[in-house]
């Protein structure tokens, strides 16, 4: 026999409190859920680090081939990367278990430095991982001229 107290005390590892704060929306917008066709794919999570180089974004996109994304530089200065990952047909056959991979459209943008060389953005996916390499431009320290001061 075991015992459970229960206490009104304030208790921060309380499962109840660490529950989704998404669950309420999820029945109220099926899109949120995850289970229509037109759920967002959300997974393209990125990294953006900047070397003395280059800005270097990195995305994990598990299972996408290249063809369904497209990297784009729009207005001079914002790097959109999106995508989009179908939904894997069905057969009347099949009796799914339980499903958590996602499909849908994503889209990413990020506004560039005044730096950046746009016009030789590289780009490639490699194991899942989307790399886009954005070169910096050498800036340039502006010139010092020390002046004799007379008298």
């Amino acid at each position: 026999m075991s015992i459970v107290r229960r206490s009104s005390v304030f208790d921060p590892f309380s499962m109840d409190l660490w529950a989704d704060p998404f669950d309420a929306f999820r029945s109220i917008l099926p899109a949120a859920a995850g289970n229509s066709e037109t759920a967002a794919f959300t997974n393209a999570r990125f990294d953006w680090k900047e070397n003395p180089e280059a800005h270097v974004f990195k995305a994990d996109l598990p299972g996408m081939k290249k063809e369904e994304v497209k990297v784009e530089v729009e207005d001079g200065n914002v790097l959109v990367v999106s995508g989009e990952r179908t939904k894997e047909k069905e057969d009347k056959n099949d009796r799914w278990h339980h499903v958590e991979r996602s499909s849908g459209k994503f889209v990413r943008r990020f506004r560039l430095p005044e730096n950046a060389k746009v016009e030789e953005v590289k780009a490639g996916l490699e194991n899942g991982v989307l790399t886009v390499t954005v070169p910096k431009a050498e800036i340039k320290k502006p010139e010092v001229k020390a002046i004799e001061i007379s008298g």
